[in-house]
């Protein structure tokens, strides 16, 4: 019996998680470097998964199959295509840079607080929502994604109630009223999707059977399963709507703001940079390969929700006065390029899209995390409260702008050649819509450039005066990920040659091709 690799990438911080939280209290050093110990062995057994992953090979490799449920047809059933395989590694590459920056943010807060901040408990919930993510990204059984897919909820709710940002200009009572709003609002929003994908599940097993991604889709090719086009419509509308608040799409989005304004900036990360990359996932791998006739169907709808979320989410960026909520409303813009590539039906779009979600979790992470020590430095979200920083911290400034560079597509950074690819495979087969959407660009520098203008630039405000720069374990947080966005940005081949075969099955389930050039090449 070959070694269950999958299993441990998962199993690893699921049990590290625990671990950390039996941590006794008065050792919070400890748990904290446990915590990053258990991440950096994630990621090494990540590196594995990605090294022994062929993407030559089948479409689901490192396979895992036992009998789970045997009565409802349930089974623990693993496998990873590119797809999951640059998901899978891009999660467990954050998890330890989200350790470091939040090294400080569950330490006790001042001397007569009325509230107590469990330090293992965060470290522990940063963990747990890294294995649930993991296993999402590994199941091919539907019942198995599902329990995962919810399950990750609760850790969250957790870290956006319990351990909010203590930059908070009304206090600590409000500051945690604020908190319990945003965290509620984010359960609720999710949990109704969930429950909605719920009765799409029941649903999918009641016409199929069995809940096997592979088996359905083999069932599916060879004509032993038919779905009356009612019924696929309304399963497919059951998954998508689940996944469209997950990841998130207009007007399923407001959840988002409020709980990245309220969270620290290192859950902010995990929410826009992981959590939510499980939705567009999702869209790919379930709602693309079970239901390829409604996908078709839907896309129209789907493509004009995408520009309304690529628009509105730029628009609100540019106006915003918090640096939290500016970035939330820039992800809900980035999302609806990622969607839009996806549902562009081309190779061009569906490759775009998924190396979007890997350049967009790194740079949200970057521009995110230099937001959050900067907020720390100041305690203050509002972008009113600085100006003048890249006189008295140039380095910080530095890593700040390369951020929002990355944020707003510059060439040579890797958001850029992930954008360019969603838009040339949509103005293959929708030029009105790629038209449409290059707007979001101009508008992504228009509140880029202004954010680092009115925070960076001109005379330096009293209150940053003395601001220091990145310190030895921010450096360490911030430069890898600036390297590998400069990298990507350069090189993108070894992202796009494990993700391409398996947009290409994809393209293959929904029975599209890409559409011939107008004009041939000369020979």
């Amino acid at each position: 019996m070959s070694f269950p690799l999958l299993t441990a990438t998962a199993a690893l911080p699921a049990v590290g998680a625990v671990a950390t939280a039996a941590v006794p209290a008065a050792r919070r050093t400890a748990a904290k470097w446990l915590a990053l110990l258990v991440s950096l062995a994630t990621l090494v057994l990540a590196i594995v998964v990605l090294v022994r992953f062929d993407p030559g090979g089948a479409r689901y490799q490192l396979t895992e199959s036992h009998p789970w449920i045997a009565d409802f047809g349930v089974r623990y059933e693993l496998g990873v295509d590119g797809i999951a395989v640059a998901l899978l590694a891009l999660t467990a590459l954050l998890i330890p840079f989200i350790i470091l920056a939040g090294w400080h943010d569950a330490d006790p807060l001042e001397t007569g607080s009325r509230r107590w901040r469990p330090t293992q408990g965060f470290f522990a919930l940063i963990l747990a929502v890294e294995a649930m993510v993991i296993i999402s990204f590994e199941a091919t059984d539907v019942f198995l994604f599902y329990i995962f897919f919810e399950a990750m909820l609760i850790p969250m709710y957790f870290l956006i109630g319990g351990f909010g940002d203590r930059a908070h200009a009304q206090g600590e009572e409000a500051a945690s009223t604020q908190r319990s709003y945003a965290a509620v609002k984010f359960l609720l929003y999710n949990l109704v999707g969930g429950l909605i994908m719920l009765a799409a599940v029941i649903g999918l097993y009641v016409v199929a059977g069995n809940f096997s991604l592979q088996e359905i889709g083999q069932a599916r090719a060879n004509g032993s399963l038919h779905m009356a086009t009612s019924t696929e419509r309304w399963l497919f509308l059951g998954f998508f709507f689940a996944f469209a608040v997950k990841a998130p799409l207009w007007p399923l989005h407001t959840w988002l703001p409020n709980a990245m304004q309220e969270s620290t900036a290192p859950v902010a990360v995990l929410i826009t940079a992981v959590v939510d990359k499980v939705g567009t996932f999702a869209m790919l791998r379930f709602c693309l390969q079970l239901f390829p006739e409604a996908s078709k169907w839907a896309t129209p709808v789907i493509l004009v929700l995408a520009l309304i979320s690529i628009i509105y989410g730029a628009l609100l960026a540019v106006g915003q006065r918090d640096i939290k909520r500016l970035v939330a409303y820039a992800s809900i813009s980035h999302f609806g390029f990622i969607i839009l590539g996806i549902f562009a039906m081309t190779s061009q779009g569906q490759s775009g899209a998924t190396l979007y979600m890997v350049n967009h979790g790194i740079s949200t992470a970057a521009l995110m995390l230099v937001a959050g020590f900067l907020i720390s430095r100041r305690g203050s979200r509002l972008i009113a409260d600085y100006g003048g920083v890249q006189k008295v911290a140039p380095v910080l400034a530095g890593t700040f702008l390369i951020g929002g560079l990355a944020t707003l597509s510059l060439p040579g950074l890797a958001p850029f050649v992930s954008e360019f690819l969603v838009l040339v495979g949509t103005f293959t087969r929708y030029p009105a819509v790629g038209i449409v959407a290059t707007f979001g660009i101009v508008l992504a520098a228009l509140y880029t450039l202004v954010l680092y203008q009115r925070t960076m630039t001109g005379p330096v405000k009293p209150e940053v005066s003395a601001m220091p720069d990145l310190k030895a374990r921010e450096l360490v947080v911030v430069a890898p990920l600036i390297v590998l966005l400069i990298f990507l940005g350069v090189y993108p081949k070894p992202v796009t040659d494990i993700v391409n075969p398996a947009v290409k099955q994809t393209m293959s389930d929904v029975h599209k091709t890409d559409p011939k050039p107008e004009v041939e090449a000369a020979k």
